[in-house]
C-alpha cells in the first residue's frame, strides 16, 4: 500500500473520531508512531487538518456514556390478562438510557456527545444516523463486528404503564477501561460526564477515578436493581447519583418504607463519597439531598400516554441545570419534573416539543419551602 493511501486512511479515521490518539492510529494502520506523526504533519500543511480536536470552553459538550438500543414497545389494547395472548400494538424506537439522555440534552440545545457500543448491523447504523441527525456526536463510539446492537423490549399495559421489560445488553460489557482510556482526549474535553450503569463495574470505577483527578462533574444514572452491583463502594468524585427507591434499597441492603429511612440511606451514600443523591418515586415525585437534609418535590399530575423515557428526560433536565452553573438541586429537580411530565404526555421516548426555553421559564422558587419531613 502506498504512503498516499495510508495517509488517506489516516485522514478518514481522524474524521470519524477527531479525538483518536496517535498510538491508536498507529495500531489501526500498522504504522510506526513517527510515520503517523509525519502523515498528520502533511495533512496540516495541506490544511486538511487544523490541528488536534481542541474544544472551546463555551462549547465543551456533555459526554454521555452507556446504552444505545433499539427499543421495542408492545402495548395491550385492553387490560392485560396474564397467562394468555393479549391483543397489542407494537413499535420500534431508539432508546437506551445514555442515548435518551443525550437526545434530550441535544434538544435542550447543549453540545452533546455519546460513547456507546453498537453492532455493525442495520440497527446500529440506524441508531448512529438518528443520533447524528439529532445533533449528537457519536464518532468515538465502538462498532462491533461480532455482536448485534442492543435491544430493550418493554411490555406496557393499556394505560401505558410498564409491566415487564427484557434487555439484551451484553455488548456494553465491551465498553471496558481500556476502551475508555483510548477515548481519554474526548473525555477530557467534556464539561460533564453522564454514565449509566449498563457499563461494567471496572469502567464505572475508572470514571470515578478520572472525576477525582480531573475535577470534572460526573453524574451516574442507575438503570435497574440488579445492575446496582456495578456501582463501587467508594463513590468519591461523584457529583450526583440518580436512582429510584428500589435501586436505593438495593444499595442500602434493606427496605426503605419511610422518609426517615430514605434520608438515612442517602446519608450513607454521601458518606461513601457522593456529593448529592436524587431518589425518584415514579408518579409521586422525587427526593433530593439538600445539605444534610432531604427535600421532596411532588410530580406533575398528567394524563400518562407512555412512561418510556420519562426518567431519562428527568435526568437530562437535571444535568442541563447543572451545566448552566447552578448548584441548586431543587431547581434542577423542578426542571426535571417538568420535562418528565412532557415526556409522559408524549408517545415518543423523547418529547418532540422539548426546547431550552421551556426550562428557562423555571427559575424562581421559595427558598423557605418546607423539606416535607413527614413524607412517607
Amino acid at each position: 500500500m502506498t504512503d498516499s493511501s495510508k495517509k488517506e486512511q489516516l485522514y478518514q479515521l481522524i474524521r470519524a473520531n477527531p479525538f483518536i490518539s496517535q498510538q491508536d492510529l498507529a495500531v489501526e494502520l500498522r504504522l510506526s508512531r513517527s510515520a503517523v506523526a509525519g502523515h498528520i504533519a502533511g495533512l496540516i500543511r495541506e490544511r486538511r487538518l487544523l490541528g488536534r480536536a481542541y474544544v472551546l470552553p463555551d462549547k465543551r459538550p456533555v459526554l454521555c456514556i452507556g446504552a444505545a438500543n433499539l427499543d421495542r414497545k408492545l402495548r395491550t389494547i385492553a387490560p392485560m390478562a396474564l397467562g394468555t395472548s393479549n391483543p397489542a400494538t407494537a413499535e420500534e424506537v431508539y432508546g437506551g438510557v445514555a442515548r435518551n439522555i443525550a437526545e434530550n440534552l441535544a434538544r435542550l440545545n447543549l453540545p452533546t456527545a455519546l460513547l456507546t457500543a453498537v453492532g455493525d448491523d442495520g440497527a446500529g447504523r440506524s441508531l448512529q444516523d438518528h443520533a447524528e441527525a439529532a445533533g449528537i456526536d457519536t464518532r468515538g463510539s465502538l462498532k462491533l463486528q461480532d455482536a448485534a446492537t442492543g435491544t430493550y423490549t418493554a411490555i406496557l399495559d393499556d394505560k401505558g404503564e410498564l409491566v415487564v421489560a427484557l434487555a439484551d445488553m451484553a455488548l456494553y460489557d465491551r465498553i471496558t477501561p481500556e476502551f475508555l482510556a483510548s477515548r481519554q482526549p474526548q473525555r477530557a474535553a467534556a464539561a460533564m460526564t453522564v454514565a449509566d450503569l449498563n457499563l461494567p463495574a471496572a469502567s464505572i470505577a475508572i470514571l470515578l477515578e478520572s472525576a477525582r483527578s480531573d475535577n470534572l462533574p460526573l453524574v451516574i444514572v442507575a438503570v435497574s436493581q440488579p445492575k446496582m452491583a456495578r456501582l463501587p463502594q467508594d463513590l468519591r468524585g461523584l457529583r450526583l447519583l440518580i436512582l429510584n427507591r428500589g435501586e436505593l434499597e438495593t444499595r442500602a441492603g434493606r427496605a426503605l418504607p419511610t422518609e426517615a429511612d430514605v434520608r438515612a440511606a442517602c446519608r450513607d451514600v454521601q458518606a461513601q463519597g457522593a456529593q448529592d443523591v436524587i431518589v425518584t418515586c415514579d408518579s409521586q415525585g422525587v427526593y433530593h439531598t439538600r445539605g444534610g437534609e432531604l427535600a421532596w418535590l411532588a410530580a406533575h399530575q398528567v394524563e400518562v400516554v407512555d412512561v418510556t423515557g420519562a426518567g431519562d428526560a428527568f435526568s437530562a433536565a437535571v444535568c442541563w441545570s447543572l451545566y448552566q452553573g447552578s448548584t441548586d438541586l431543587t431547581l434542577a429537580c423542578r426542571r426535571g419534573l417538568k420535562v418528565a411530565a412532557m415526556t409522559l404526555e408524549s408517545q415518543e421516548t423523547v418529547s418532540p416539543v422539548l426546547a431550552a426555553d421551556i426550562l428557562d421559564e423555571i427559575h424562581d422558587f421559595d427558598m423557605n419551602a418546607p423539606l416535607f419531613p413527614n413524607k412517607g
